[in-house]
């Protein structure tokens, strides 16, 4: 990983905040990987066709819209880690209460409640670290926060494989109401960020903050920020939902299919460790644009894929490639406003990316209930993953080794 990221490590203080703010992200992943476990269970025990399995896995993405739209606006109002703590605590509870749903749509509002938590925490607890890290090691620190999120998947494909089969979906809730107990050790172990701090005189109103963001200093930079949101959240939530159960369909019993599905995950620690190499040494943009046409790619290679060899391999590369790129988005996003919008504007960008993740699983659902070929959905994730990659490459600025003056 190089010198740097071996004396980011070395530093006490930043060690601390990036494994205490890691693991709040470990275990939001663990959640949101949860449901796509849960609900190949579901289908089954509940017979729930293609589009109910669409909107259950999609209220977890409504909430997560309104949940990263709201936190980002209180997090620049109230400070990074008070909604840290809130929004794991919301998520945590909201899992453990989604064990006792009786039916389909006491699950559905469970998980609403749920999502709202999953979508706040995320971009604040990215805008805390990259803001409390010195800016020749910010990229690599958020891209190793990141990579919390693979840890969190692994977790999450462990429950399903040794939890799911013998003690049921309801178990697997349990364990994800859980991290409310973390929420009171965070609360003493991580403090705000020093810019944020200093910056805590000068607060300004939701509508000048909204405006800020939109204004003509910031225009190209939301428009760019906003379609990359959209396009990455919309594929990946598309993509990786399904995956448990496109792999039933192409044949696979569901304990082999969360066998694949485990193997192919671990295939993102790498992807995300790749990255935080490359997005110091040769910049943002670069990571981005590469990853995402290498997630295109693999994306057709998947959909295409049909002997159980190239079936992995693709999984394999579609997970290395588009977590890689989730991680130099999470590092990217805080670098491009200045302190004082900078939750506000990552907020509504991850926000509107969320919107992506609602209709993808919805739409997968229905285009599926209607008998289009799985090839023919990834193509369609094949041109949305370029789209984001083209934005970036044509709008995107460069921000490595650059200190936004607040």
């Amino acid at each position: 990983m190089g010198n740097s990221s071996l004396s980011l490590l070395k530093e006490p203080k930043k060690r601390k905040l990036l494994f205490s703010a890691g693991l709040s992200w470990m275990f939001d992943a663990m959640d949101v990987g949860m449901i796509s476990f849960v609900v190949a269970a579901l289908a089954a025990e509940w017979s729930l066709s293609s589009q109910q399995v669409g909107i259950l896995t999609s209220t977890t993405s409504i909430g997560m819209v309104f949940g990263a739209a709201m936190a980002g606006f209180l997090a620049d109002k109230y400070g990074r880690k008070n909604i840290l703590l809130w929004t794991l605590l919301i998520f945590s509870i909201a899992s453990g209460f989604s064990a006792l749903a009786t039916g389909f749509i006491m699950l559905c509002l469970m998980r609403f409640v749920a999502g709202f938590g999953l979508g706040g925490e995320l971009p604040v607890a990215s805008t805390l670290v990259s803001e409390s890290m010195p800016v020749q090691e910010r990229g690599r620190a958020v891209v190793l926060l990141e990579s919390f999120w693979a840890a969190g998947w692994i977790l999450s494909a462990l429950i399903a494989y040794f939890v799911i089969p013998h003690y049921g979906w309801r178990m697997a809730f349990i364990i994800g109401a859980l991290p409310a107990f973390y929420a009171l050790y965070l609360r003493r172990a991580i403090e705000d960020s020093p810019r944020y701090k200093a910056n805590a005189t000068r607060k300004l109103t939701f509508g000048e903050r909204v405006a800020s963001v939109w204004s003509s200093e910031h225009r190209r930079t939301s428009i760019m920020l906003w379609v990359l949101w959209f396009t990455v959240v919309f594929s990946y939530y598309g993509m990786f939902l399904w995956l448990p159960t496109v792999m039933v369909d192409k044949g696979f019993s569901l304990v082999r299919s969360f066998q694949y599905v485990l193997i192919m995950t671990l295939a993102q620690l790498p992807g995300y460790f790749t990255a935080a190499y490359f997005i110091e040494k040769f910049g943002r943009k670069f990571v981005l644009v590469t990853y995402l046409v290498l997630t295109a790619i693999s994306a057709i290679w998947f959909g295409y894929a049909n002997t159980e060899a190239s079936l992995l391999a693709a999984g394999i590369s579609l997970s290395f490639f588009n977590l890689g790129a989730w991680g130099g988005l999470y590092a990217y996003s805080p670098e491009l406003y200045p302190t004082k919008v900078r939750s506000t504007g990552v907020g509504l960008a991850t926000s509107f990316g969320r919107i992506g993740g609602v209709i993808a699983p919805l739409l997968v659902g229905v285009l599926k209930q209607n008998g289009t070929s799985i090839e023919f959905i990834f193509v369609m994730f094949f041109v949305t993953i370029l789209i984001g990659a083209l934005g970036v490459l044509l709008l995107g600025k460069e921000t490595k080794g650059l200190e936004l003056v607040d």
